[in-house]
């Protein structure tokens, strides 16, 4: 037969074909670790300090516009126009987070390890709210009624 295909090209062409399943979850080699919620975030790049203020102005001279993308489009448009004297703030806010970052990383590496960081860890309670639960139980700030 002419133009007809062989039985081992038919096969070739249904492996092409043929969809592929993908491994259970967690069964693969590479399984993602969860993530520490009490980790922190990475500071944003002195393009995304830029960002930030760049969004509250052209969300007041455009108040009727709702696509991200408009507002990404122009930003990216303006950032490239600036001049790098023009950036000098940005990157100086950007390197500022990046050391703070750094600093609250290091604790949190400490952390992990099980030091104790150079900071005592508070809880959510200030001292001042602390030591009033403290007199309270005492019973030395209360007033008394002895009629």
């Amino acid at each position: 037969m002419k133009g007809g295909k062989s039985k081992a090209e038919s096969k070739k062409a249904d492996a092409k074909l043929a969809v592929k399943k993908a491994p259970a979850k967690g069964a693969g080699k590479s399984a993602k670790a969860a993530k520490d919620p009490n980790k922190p975030k990475r500071p944003p790049s002195a393009f995304f300090v830029f960002m930030e203020q760049f969004r509250v102005d052209y969300k007041e001279k455009h108040p009727k516009n709702k696509s991200v993308s408009v507002v990404g489009k122009a930003a990216g448009e303006k950032w490239k126009s600036l001049s790098d004297a023009e950036k000098v703030p940005y990157v100086e806010k950007a390197e500022k987070r990046k050391r703070d970052y750094e600093k609250l990383m290091d604790a949190y590496n400490k952390k992990l390890a099980g030091e104790v960081p150079d900071e005592e860890e508070e809880s959510d309670k200030s001292k001042s709210e602390v030591n009033d639960e403290d007199e309270d139980d005492d019973g030395s700030d209360e007033e008394e009624d002895d009629d």
